[in-house]
């Protein structure tokens, strides 16, 4: 890789050696002189003898590749599934990092229904090569057979088809009747498993086999195919281990959660097997392109599969890990940092790399902390379980603190896969785009070149994407609760996602050699939190917010043509760009009187910063989006994917597709989500403001 984060140091190991001597032998005379006990640090306050902004120079400073390496090391030595003793082991091992820092460490637990594989079976009765058991697993590895999370018990027997990616206009292009048969189907093109499972299952499929094309033909992506987020017994609240609500396992709210046919993961090595075995019509002339075999039919048979699926769901505990860095001003305003730490198998991309830079960050802070820094409003990291399940850890942790996170989260910065491959790839919610950018640009050992750089050039511009999608642990932050949430990560579409393959080896030798892309995650992620955390007026710009929801709404009014007015909303949103462009200038007016300490300027901003932090509530509605109330955001959550190109105001997606789904005027309904994201919008507007009507 050719950005230079914080690399210098390590290019230069004799200076490296002493800079650190020096930063350890100047960090020991401070632990020796004043002892850090994170109990009391909760009521002191530190006067930093330096400027915030110099503790952040010295944070990118202490860059270290080889502290991050080892950590992912001693994270992947044996997979670590949530739930398992392994599971919980990884847990004591971040745990105790933690605590080695002297950060003040919490556990919460959390008794969750979970599912884990018993007996997995699949055998082809081929017509001219008999019948053979094809393999389920990894050669070589001792890890969790694969298999999907959530899927019902059962056995099918079926005459094979193949349906492309599974969606419904795959269903259309085939023509085939897949009823009773046993679906194959490849992963991709936004479909999630449990998608394509029930899709399968409305047209009367036995069964459902998911393949992912790829390198690694051998390789078996496991996952989940369960419906919505959290704990399936506990909708909506926190999973508390003793004294909470629990639905029973055959509740019909629960059922609905899960597919009613049984489906699992193969490889692409047994795929391929079962497609060359295929007769009947051609593959559709679309889907060729894209397949690495064009001369593929599509059957059914005349292989027929014999497929066995037991799987058990039972209640299993998690632990939600975290380190808690208090402000010294504004101890009740929360920047949160997270990533998952379980893993189908050993997890050195999905989510280790994250977890790696998760502890590197906490190491940096740690540091700071003994030359006299303490953060103006409270760091946390956050270290969730049984994110491969479902987002549960997180979720039922929001769940269960939704009030004071609601009233007092200022932002949440989730790193998933910190590292999968080359290029920076982020996704925000538009009022931190400026403070993103500004920070790919600080770089003080590369002046010659920037991650701001390599990304823009890669890109040949910026490109920032949103977070409609439900793929990671900022969806019930922001999706449930309207706090302003980041995602990012180097690399995408790395070819061992969630196979036996993803381990230390393979990033040591192909996602990250050097070890380099982890270093600048770590500057990037923890260099936004502290700006978030030290910043006297929050970075927010709903300028930026207001100019995207236009282009939004632009865009939705040209598809339909002028058939459905999109007036309410463009009224909104000028009125948002108003009151944005007002607190731009009431912000530089407080900043010009930064230097005044007097109890009226504290007063004004802390004002305006509560306005900055929860206008991103406003975008909530409390019935949330049809079909599932769980997403209470109008703006940015998941729809029913209409159109691949509409990835936003997912409510009004959602009645356009039913229109046209069901081939008939639906007007009504299209208005009424137009008026609700209009109405959405002017209370962001109005939160900003932060007068009364």
């Amino acid at each position: 890789m050719s950005h230079k984060l914080c690399s210098a140091l390590f290019k230069r190991p004799t200076t490296t050696f002493l800079f650190i001597l020096l930063f350890c032998i100047l960090g020991f005379y401070i632990l020796d002189s004043e002892p850090l006990n994170h109990k009391s640090n909760e009521t002191k306050t530190h006067k930093a003898s330096k400027p915030p902004t110099g503790f952040h120079d010295t944070f990118l400073s202490l860059s270290s590749n080889y502290t991050v390496s080892e950590y992912l090391r001693s994270l992947t030595l044996h997979p670590h599934l949530a739930g398992t003793p392994e599971g919980y082991q990884t847990a004591q091992y971040v745990k105790t990092h933690f605590e080695s820092l002297n950060l003040e460490t919490k556990v919460s637990e959390y008794e969750v229904l979970l599912s884990y594989p018993v007996k997995i079976s699949l055998t082809a009765h081929f017509s001219n090569l008999g019948s053979r058991v094809i393999g389920l697993s990894e050669v070589g590895f001792d890890v969790v057979r694969p298999y999907h999370a959530y899927a019902p018990s059962g056995k099918a027997v079926g005459a094979a088809v193949f349906a492309n990616y599974g969606r419904e206009e795959d269903y259309r292009a085939l023509g085939v009747n897949v009823s009773g048969s046993v679906v194959v189907v490849r992963r991709g093109e936004g479909m999630s498993r449990g998608g394509v499972v029930r899709a399968a299952e409305g047209r009367g499929a036995a069964a459902v086999l998911t393949y992912t094309e790829g390198e690694y033909v051998k390789g078996v992506e496991r996952g989940t195919v369960m419906k919505g987020l959290g704990d399936p017994l506990s909708p909506g609240w926190g999973s508390v281990v003793e004294g909470g609500e629990k639905l029973e396992r055959s509740d019909t709210e629960v059922e609905d959660r899960f597919p009613k046919i049984p489906s699992m993961p193969i490889s692409f090595e047994t795929a391929e097997a079962i497609l060359r075995s295929l007769e009947g019509p051609q593959v559709p002339l679309e889907w060729r392109d894209a397949l690495k075999n064009s001369n593929f039919r599509a059957g059914p048979g005349p292989t027929v599969l014999n497929f066995t699926n037991q799987v058990e769901d039972k209640n299993a505990r998690i632990h939600d890990v975290f380190a808690v860095i208090r402000g010294s001003e504004e101890p009740d305003r929360y920047v949160l940092l997270g990533n998952h730490r379980d893993a189908w198998t050993f997890g050195a991309v999905d989510p280790n790399s994250g977890t790696a830079v998760l502890l590197d960050v906490a190491r940096r802070y740690a540091f700071l902390m003994r030359l006299g820094w303490r953060p103006r409003r409270t760091i946390i990291l956050c270290s969730w379980d049984a994110e491969e399940f479902g987002m549960i850890g997180s979720t039922e942790w929001v769940e269960n603190n939704i009030m004071n996170l609601g009233s007092r989260a200022v932002a949440y910065l989730n790193v998933d896969c910190a590292v999968q491959g080359p290029g920076l790839f982020t996704s925000m919610t538009p009022q931190l785009d400026d403070l993103v950018i500004d920070i790919t640009k600080k770089d003080p050992d590369a002046p010659d070149i920037t991650i701001y750089d390599e990304w823009t050039g890669r890109n040949k511009g910026i490109n920032i994407q949103r977070l409609s999608g439900v793929d990671s642990d900022f969806a019930p932050f922001l999706q449930h609760v309207g706090i302003p949430s980041v995602d990012m990560y180097f690399g995408k579409d790395f070819p061992v996602y969630h196979t036996a393959f993803d381990s230390y080896d393979w990033m040591s030798t192909h996602g990250d050699p050097l070890f380099r892309r982890h270093a600048a995650v770590a500057g990037l992620w923890g260099l936004l939190a502290l700006r978030l955390a030290d910043d006297p007026i929050l970075p927010f710009n709903y300028s930026s917010y207001a100019m995207q929801l236009q282009e939004y709404t632009s865009i939705l009014s040209n598809k339909l043509e002028g058939r459905i007015s999109f007036t309410p909303i463009f009224k909104s949103v000028k009125n948002l760009l108003a009151v944005a462009q007002e607190v731009e200038e009431e912000a530089k007016e407080l900043r010009v009187d930064g230097g005044a300490s007097s109890d009226v300027i504290v007063l004004k901003k802390r004002m305006l910063n509560d306005r900055l932090m929860l206008a991103e509530r406003g975008f909530l509605d409390a019935d949330g989006l049809q079909g599932n109330r769980w997403f209470k955001h109008l703006v940015y959550g998941p729809s029913n994917k209409y159109d691949s190109n509409i990835d936003f105001f997912p409510s009004i997606a959602n009645a356009i597709s039913q229109s046209t789904q069901a081939k008939k005027d639906n007007q009504a309904t299209i208005r009424h989500e137009i008026w609700r994201v209009a109405r959405a919008i002017q209370r962001a507007a109005d939160a900003l403001k932060g007068d009364l009507s």
